[in-house]
């Protein structure tokens, strides 16, 4: 299909992509309610089905479903997202959907619902969709704990993995960075805080002064950040705590700053005598580097101009998404190709319906390019 034709049949769809997205915000999804989470995946697979023109395969992992729409083999482009959503369920109630001009609100419009539907319109307008793979997981926003060899596994010999994540204020998201996640539980000695708090080994004490040393290892030159966040201890008020703890984030644009920053951390030592540290975590997500998706960027800007569409952004990004998982195997990886719009995971979020057909058209030409149809 010619360029203008392409982006002509992509406008055509503009009703039913603002219907679909409707459909699927009012069926809520949070990442935690598995019922909903169910009965979410029932009317993807259904838009899906319209779509591809068979049902998925669904499966189910720790009690969670997702759905696969198998490709051809070696060589499929992995078209790859996620239908859960931050947003507990019941906050429909208090923010409906809602459309005013172009703009659509409602909890996951934009991370990442309206990314979905614009899929599948983009695949709706492939001659063929043979050679494409789908995968849509229900537990991207909390880490992919159950999904995460799926997409593994689903992304080996795979030519490119397309992500239609949000962008990035348009832009498409060409690199990522890694995500490292740790807790260290420091063991002190418990004593009468007034009696003979000598007797103890303070562990508040202790995880302080690990607290700093962690802090210290980020690196801003490099854009390594390296944060504690959740900090506990201590039993009573009264009592030489035994016990701390502190979980920290880590966050890097290269696989060599996570394994460093990884390294560090499991040799820590503690200060006082008698203390003892446990470290729990490692890296979740590599980072998606920038040599990851540069050949596919070049591909969607030439596809991008063919369509009369405006010149494509690139922008790197601190948050992690599933890409980063077939980044970190070396599968071709872009990005931040679903909605345009603003204020993922924040009330009012919002995605632009009039730039919906252009992302769809703008998907399927890249499809098609990386498969060789048109």
């Amino acid at each position: 299909m010619k360029h203008t034709a392409l982006l002509a049949a992509a406008a055509s769809q503009a009703p039913r992509m603002r219907a679909e997205l409707a459909e699927l915000v009012e069926q809520e999804s949070f990442s935690s309610d598995l019922p909903a989470l169910h009965a979410c995946a029932d009317l993807v697979a259904e838009l899906g089905a319209q779509a591809l023109g068979s049902a998925p395969r669904r499966l189910e992992l720790g009690g969670r479903p997702h759905l696969l729409w198998p490709g051809s083999g070696d060589g499929d482009v992995l078209v790859l997202g996620h239908f859960d959503t931050v947003w507990p369920t019941g906050t429909l109630a208090d923010w409906p959907f809602t459309v005013d001009g172009d703009v659509a609100t409602g909890p996951g419009v934009f991370d990442m619902k309206a990314g979905i539907v614009q899929m599948f319109a983009a695949l709706r307008l492939l001659p063929s969709s043979e050679g494409v793979a789908v995968l849509l997981t229900s537990d991207e926003e909390i880490g992919a704990p159950s999904s995460r060899k799926l997409i593994e596994d689903t992304a080996r010999g795979c030519r490119a993995v397309l992500v239609p994540e949000p962008s990035a204020a348009g832009a498409l998201k060409t690199a990522r960075k890694g995500i490292g996640t740790y807790r260290l539980d420091v063991r002190g000695r418990a004593a009468h805080a007034g009696l003979e708090p000598e007797k103890g080994i303070n562990a508040t004490i202790e995880v302080a002064r690990q607290v700093l040393r962690i802090a210290a290892l980020g690196d801003s030159t490099v854009g390594t950040s390296v944060t504690p966040t959740v900090l506990s201890g201590g039993s009573s008020m009264n009592t030489v705590p035994e016990q701390a703890s502190v979980q920290v984030d880590v966050r890097a644009w290269t696989a060599a700053e996570l394994a460093r920053v990884d390294a560090v951390l499991r040799e820590l030592e503690p200060v006082a005598a008698g203390a003892a540290l446990e470290l729990d975590g490692g890296v979740n997500r590599y980072a998606l580097e920038a040599s990851h998706s540069a050949d596919l960027f070049a591909a969607a800007a030439q596809e991008a101009r063919a369509l009369g569409l405006a010149p494509l952004r690139g922008a790197a990004v601190g948050g992690g998404s599933d890409g980063n998982f077939t980044a970190g195997l070396g599968v071709p990886t872009l990005d931040g190709l679903g909605a345009v719009g603003d204020h993922a995971h924040a009330p009012g979020e919002y995605a632009d319906l009039s730039a919906m057909p252009q992302r769809a058209a703008l998907m399927t030409a890249l499809v098609g390019r990386l498969l060789g149809i048109g």
